[in-house]
């Protein structure tokens, strides 16, 4: 949308453009993609950046989503995919699923993430569960599992941080 807006000095109207609050936030995740697959990035190892990231991406979704960060074996992203979309208070995970993905992306490592659309980010024990079965699968593959967020309105919780892993 264009507006128009008079220079009082010169006399003459400029045009300006209104930008919304979405596309902000779209553009934001864009710039922080590209820095994470940026090739000689050492981001991945940085969670501040992976948890900026997550949180533009999914704190204000209104279903829960479950996503994987693809790694290659110098830990730098290959791809964000969000493979799992749920109900407001869950989402079915598929291990089968999870590392047929990781395979096809040609992934070493994977970082897991979900929402709460509750806005509560702490873990539940199924929460819990699925990232030791989604783990355990994908290390019969030689995939390691090097997180699991989980994000909410106002805090975004790391498995690796709180010793879950």
């Amino acid at each position: 949308m264009q507006a128009f807006t008079l220079n009082e000095t010169t006399g003459t109207y400029q045009t300006t453009h209104t930008v919304t609050s979405e596309q902000i936030i779209d553009k934001a995740k864009a710039i922080l993609l590209e820095v994470l697959q940026r090739p000689n990035s050492e981001t991945m190892s940085d969670p501040t950046t992976v948890r900026q990231f997550l949180t533009l991406s999914l704190a204000d979704k209104q279903r829960e989503i479950f996503a994987c960060l693809y790694l290659d074996n110098q830990h730098r992203l290959i791809k964000y995919e969000e493979l799992f979309k749920g109900t407001i208070d869950s989402a079915s995970v598929y291990p089968r699923e999870v590392v047929k993905a990781a395979l096809q992306h040609n992934a070493a490592a994977v970082i897991f993430a979900h929402n709460h659309p509750s806005g509560i980010a702490t873990p539940s024990q199924a929460d819990k569960d699925i990232t030791q079965r989604l783990k355990q699968a994908l290390a019969t593959v030689d995939i390691r599992t090097l997180d699991h967020f989980v994000v909410g309105h106002d805090e975004t919780v790391s498995f690796a941080e709180k010793g879950y892993l």
